[in-house]
């Protein structure tokens, strides 16, 4: 019971949206599609959020597991191709720069926490620039090492794209604090039959076609009105 409770406590601080990886930087591109009018009220940002997440599972999910697994049996090489993987399949700048710059800090912050040998050598490969360095990976890197469930990963994974999404919602879309909880229950409670659909596949599985978001975060990387990174 213990180490139910300290595993729980454990995703609950990584999940959080305060954890200061620096997620409240991006958005995204949903400044742009609510600046554009395509993201207006609680449903269009519903549609916009679910759509993301399909993206982030079937990439940065799948990636994630393969990486958790191969930490587990310790196969750096499967490490770095999962971290290769996840990089090559950010369509746009903005993704890209996120995912770096968000798994840079994880490592950095996780090194604070726990001297571990393996995320030692991987922000080690960040700063010689060997390996991308992406969030998912640290974050399976970290779970892994620490005593946590490959479905605790995905969860957090899952958590921290809807609640991204929702966080910079309030700055920029007219919806409430109640709409956007109602919506990160919801997608919360398909968490458990995405997962059984993500364990089960390999880097070959992986899919991110969703050209609207692409167009989206291009028109972001250039946009003039703007309170979010790119």
């Amino acid at each position: 019971m213990t180490d139910e409770i300290t595993r729980l406590m454990h995703l609950l601080e990584f999940s959080d949206s305060a954890f200061p990886v620096g997620t409240f930087s991006f958005s995204n591109g949903l400044e742009t599609a609510a600046f554009e009018g395509i993201v207006h009220n609680a449903e269009t940002l519903e549609q916009y959020t679910r759509t993301v997440l399909q993206q982030t599972i079937y990439c940065d999910g799948i990636a994630a597991l393969q990486a958790f697994r191969a930490a587990g049996q310790n196969d750096y090489r499967m490490i770095r191709k999962a971290d290769h993987q996840v990089i090559l399949c950010k369509m746009n700048t903005e993704a890209r720069l996120m995912l770096t710059r968000m798994g840079k800090k994880m490592a950095e912050i996780c090194m604070q926490i726990s001297d571990n040998a393996l995320m030692r050598q991987w922000l080690n490969d960040i700063c010689k620039k060997v390996v991308p360095g992406t969030y998912p990976i640290a974050q399976a890197i970290w779970f892994q090492q620490n005593g946590s469930k490959e479905e605790e990963l995905f969860a957090a994974i899952e958590y921290g794209t809807i609640n991204m999404i929702l966080n910079a919602a309030l700055r920029c879309v007219k919806v409430s604090h109640y709409e956007t909880q109602a919506i990160l229950y919801r997608l919360c409670s398909e968490t458990t039959a995405d997962y059984e659909i993500i364990r089960q596949m390999d880097f070959e599985d992986i899919r991110t076609f969703a050209p609207e978001i692409d167009i989206i975060a291009s028109l972001h990387e250039k946009g003039k009105m703007r309170m979010f990174m790119n």
